[in-house]
């Protein structure tokens, strides 16, 4: 019979710990809002509170670059009711556009995005290579593998929105965003015009 009493007092404590590791992993995880913490790694999303309002951004990342041009991808979530546009981005290493690949003379062009990167509501859009993405037009400074940059959005009824994202190393599909640079399967820019 004393087994039996210290075998119950044992389990109770083991199931008050074992909740308590439970809430404290769901926590962990997002908060009331629905968003999720960030971690510095560079895999680490980052998204906008609902209070913040616009979109959530997803894995974002930044196309490592010694000089010249580059692009940030990620993927760009739109939980309310309303499609939203976007229509201007900012970095302070280098002036930036919307860019999207499309056909052109039947071959594909990387050109500024006429219109924005609309996200429908309740649905994703991709930023990625070969696709839409934020192209940084000539930075001012490398921005290496690890280093962390912050862009600003600018949406179609004015207001912003901000997020980090990791540069990392790709080679992909060796794609060059600047016209003329190596050998490469992604075509020339045209610009703006």
């Amino acid at each position: 019979m004393p087994s039996t009493t210290t075998c119950g007092r044992l389990r109770r404590p083991a199931a008050v710990i074992g909740a308590a590791l439970l809430a404290a992993s769901v926590a962990a995880c997002g908060s009331a809002d629905g968003s999720t913490a960030a971690t510095p790694s560079a895999s680490a999303t980052v998204s906008a509170s609902a209070s913040a309002g616009v979109l959530g951004v997803r894995d974002p990342w930044v196309k490592a670059a010694d000089k010249g041009m580059t692009a940030a991808f990620g993927t760009l979530v739109n939980d309310g009711d309303a499609d939203v546009t976007i229509t201007g981005a900012a970095t302070e290493v280098s002036p930036m556009e919307l860019h999207e690949m499309a056909m052109k003379d039947g071959r594909m062009v990387m050109r500024p995005k006429q219109g924005g990167i609309v996200v429908k509501a309740h649905s994703r859009a991709t930023l990625e290579p070969g696709g839409d993405h934020l192209m940084l037009m000539n930075v001012s400074k490398p921005v290496r593998a690890g280093d962390e940059l912050s862009f600003t959005l600018t949406f179609a009824d004015g207001r912003t929105q901000t997020f980090a994202a990791v540069a990392k190393p790709f080679t992909g599909a060796q794609e060059s965003y600047a016209p003329g640079h190596g050998e490469s399967p992604m075509p020339e820019m045209i610009p703006a015009s």
